[in-house]
């Protein structure tokens, strides 16, 4: 079941045989931490390495002992991948930061044989850490004048090498698009916001919540994009002179337009253009003196810091943990310390002062009240989710709109998925700011046909970003025995543009309606299609609409359904997961929920590898290890089913350990929305609605009075590439799909998979080719990506 390696075999050629890691976790703790620390454990010990686990951050590096730091096991890591916080404490020490207390530390590593440093933390645990390494030379060399250790023991510790992962839940850090534990604080933000508006609307209250964030607004920006709210202070970008009238407005506005409720954001940094905090309390009495409204003040505090991990953030510390093992085996004395970062949806390594420099200067810039310099720092992504923010939730007057003359028709196609109506939202309003009149066609294809087509206003898209499903309706018909009328319905409504949102039957329908262009005009317009799938089986994309939400409902039943088995015997549970052909779901959610084997479509298997597995399993279940999870997406195989996995299982482990199965069903479908996906959904949709506003623009001939577009440039799926988003013609993507299993012929997550089975214990084939390579700061960089939320 390994895929064969394209590079090197990763552990035959980065041994860490003779080598000594350690792990730590300083700062503020953050879900997903905990991912990290089994990726390095795991990792460490799979390549040959010691690990050690430093309890209680710099401070037990400076007290030493060994309960402080102590050699990790493969077991020792077990069941804490789905616990939030971190397991092995985490602190702020003072001493650290004194010379006598970093020598010290020096002398309880090399006690050790400790020569590699993991640190997750923050900007100024990191920043220590790289104090630690340049002074390290000095430091052994006092040890052996004080007689502490040999001057052998010296020359053979003679270098440290650190690698850090940010951890962090206010993704503050320069550098990376995601820090550990942002995904998982925008989560608990979302969920409280979600309660909050239902009493909201009740009462006809306004809501102002504070969420941390004492030096970035991202999570004010990003959650106030992901609910709608209808104001958000950040420290970034104080708000102009006279704010208070323009908000109170904005708000009493939005009760005219019969809107039951309002919800404020406010960073606990939150400061105007004096630089003097906005408090809550200051908004509320503001609301309350200028519009009399039942005003109401939460404030989240340690509850965002909280809670089980996400997907995501498991998903990326265990990415993190292991690049930063392979970071560390490739280090020399000569290369620079360097974090482990996100970039889109590839890890890269950069140089770890080159970020924190960068970070510090966000702060220099905010305090010297150069504001636009400080968004501009924080990184394209940033400065794009404030643009969007302003973009959706303020509406122009109608007298300040451009006039367009142009009809624009959206409509979801295939099977619903969570971010559908957010992508919705986006769309109806970004088109009406570009001037078009926006047009809801129901029910997909099958509604435009039946002329099922109404105009769509501001206010009717209002509160639809938190929505799960497709409050438009959604059929997977496809458009092509339906040309002649759809064509009339086109003519009839004078539609200029079409936005499509679905899964693989929404790109099979641009294909057809590419293809008609032949024999109907009327097709021949501006047509964009913004993959939403849960199955993520869209070729042209590495990441779909929804598909985030389904993974962390598998995730979270994985977890519920493990710990149904603790305290009773062994145990190892068989989990069907949706997704047809493609094994996104069932990979990626299995290594999120670490699973010791996922059966996909795309990497066949026999019956040598079930029994294979069994044994496996067989063996680690007479360690301490009392659960298995075993996950099969639902046409991994015709022959080899659920049932008879399931069988074979509970016979081949008889008397080791028994078996319960499951099949998740439509419940991955189903549920609110995750912030990633509203997110995500908003900002891909705004994006194709520029587009589509500038291939109207391009195409219209002012002698014939109207759009001809029939290039294949204007029939293009929106999709994120690695780092970028990037606009594709669908014809252009027919060679890259395998139509009768409805799935890309490559698929970037497959690279992922030896990493579940390396971290389930497996020897197997690790492709090493897109491993990250050190790159220097550039200032600005694109950030266009969304595997962050982060676009």
């Amino acid at each position: 079941m390994a895929q064969p390696d394209s590079k090197k075999v990763f552990f035959e050629n980065l041994t860490g045989a003779g080598k000594a890691i350690a792990v730590l976790t300083s700062g503020g703790d953050a879900q997903g931490m905990n991912a990290a620390v089994r990726a390095v454990v795991r990792m460490g010990i799979y390549v040959g390495a010691k690990v050690y686990f430093i309890r209680e951050g710099y401070q037990g590096m400076v007290d030493g002992g060994e309960d402080n730091i102590k050699e990790a096991t493969w077991e020792s890591v077990s069941s804490m991948l789905q616990v939030g916080g971190t397991v092995i404490g985490s602190a702020r020490c003072k001493e650290f930061r004194s010379h006598e207390g970093r020598l010290r530390a020096a002398h309880h590593l090399v006690e050790k044989g400790i020569t590699n440093l993991c640190v997750i933390g923050g900007d100024g645990s990191l920043t220590g850490a790289n104090l630690f390494r340049e002074e390290w030379s000095g430091l052994l060399a006092e040890l052996v004048e004080q007689g502490l250790i040999s001057q052998d023991s010296s020359q053979k510790h003679s270098a440290l090498h650190i690698v850090g992962m940010v951890g962090s839940i206010d993704n503050d850090f320069c550098g990376t698009d995601m820090t550990i534990g942002t995904d998982s604080a925008l989560h608990r933000i979302i969920e409280v916001v979600d309660a909050i508006m239902t009493t909201a609307q009740s009462h006809q209250r306004t809501f102002v919540l504070e969420v941390m964030g004492r030096h970035c607004g991202y999570l004010a920006l990003v959650s106030a994009l992901a609910c709608g709210a209808d104001w958000v202070l950040i420290p970034e970008m104080p708000p102009e002179d006279g704010w208070e009238d323009k908000m109170c407005q904005k708000l009493s506005a939005n009760r005219a337009g019969m809107k039951r409720l309002n919800i404020i954001i406010v960073a606990e940094g939150a400061i105007g253009r004096n630089n003097k905090p906005i408090t809550t309390d200051y908004v509320k009495d503001l609301v309350v003196k200028c519009l009399g409204f039942d005003t109401r003040v939460t404030i989240l505090g340690h509850v965002q810091r909280g809670g089980t991990p996400s997907a995501f953030d498991r998903i990326l510390a265990s990415r993190m943990g292991v690049e930063a093992v392979m970071a560390l085996l490739e280090t020399t004395a000569n290369t620079p310390a360097c974090v482990v970062s996100l970039c889109g949806n590839q890890s890269v390594r950069l140089p770890l002062m080159e970020c924190v420099q960068m970070t510090q200067e966000v702060q220099k810039a905010m305090d010297e009240k150069k504001f636009e310099e400080a968004v501009k720092l924080r990184g394209r992504s940033f400065e794009n989710n404030l643009r969007t923010y302003k973009l959706l939730a303020h509406r122009k007057p109608e007298s300040e709109l451009p006039v367009s003359n142009f009809n624009v028709a959206i409509l979801n196609v295939g099977a619903p998925a969570a971010g559908m109506n957010a992508a919705v939202r986006s769309a109806v309003r970004v088109g009406i700011s570009e001037g078009h009149k926006m047009f809801a066609v129901s029910d997909g294809f099958e509604g435009l046909y039946k002329g099922q087509i109404k105009e769509i206003k501001w206010a009717d898209v209002g509160g639809w970003t938190g929505q799960g499903g497709s409050l438009l309706g959604t059929k997977r018909t496809l458009p092509a025995k339906h040309v002649d009328k759809i064509a009339e319905q086109m003519r009839l409504h004078n539609i200029n543009a079409l936005l499509v949102i679905g899964g693989f039957e929404a790109f099979e329908c641009l294909l057809q309606l590419y293809d008609a262009r032949a024999t109907h005009e009327d097709f021949c317009i501006p047509m964009c299609m913004l993959p939403a799938t849960i199955s993520n089986n869209v070729p042209g994309t590495d990441l779909s609409i929804g598909a985030d939400t389904a993974l962390n409902a598998i995730v979270e039943t994985c977890d519920r359904i493990k710990q149904s088995a603790s305290g009773t015997k062994r145990r190892v549970f068989i989990i069907e997961t949706m997704g047809g052909y493609c094994g996104y779901l069932a990979s990626v959610g299995g290594l999120a929920a670490g699973a010791d084997a996922a059966y996909i479509y795309e990497e066949p298997f026999d019956i040598r590898d079930l029994q294979s597995n069994v044994e496996h399993l067989t063996e680690k279940m007479k360690t301490s290890i009392q659960r298995g999870l075993v996950l099969r997406n639902e046409n991994s195989n015709e022959n080899y089913t659920t049932d008879f996995i399931y069988q074979l299982y509970s016979e081949e482990g008889r008397g080791v350990f028994d078996c319960r199965k499951n099949v998740l069903g439509h419940m991955q479908q189903g549920g609110a929305p995750s912030p990633f996906d509203r997110n995500f959904g908003t900002k891909i949709s705004a994006k194709a609605m520029q587009w589509i506003t500038k291939k109207l623009t391009e195409t219209f001939r002012q002698d014939e009075g109207r759009v001809f577009a029939n290039t294949e440039d204007s029939c293009c799926l929106l999709g994120m590439r690695r780092r970028n988003l990037v606009f594709q013609p669908v014809v252009q993507l027919k060679d890259d799909t395998d139509f009768v299993h409805r799935i890309p012929k490559e698929q970037w997550w497959l690279k992922l998979r030896p990493l579940m089975k390396i971290l389930a214990k497996y020897r197997t084939s690790y492709d090493v080719s897109d491993s990250g390579q050190l790159e220097h700061v550039v200032r600005n960089r694109p950030k266009e990506s969304d595997a962050s939320v982060a676009m």
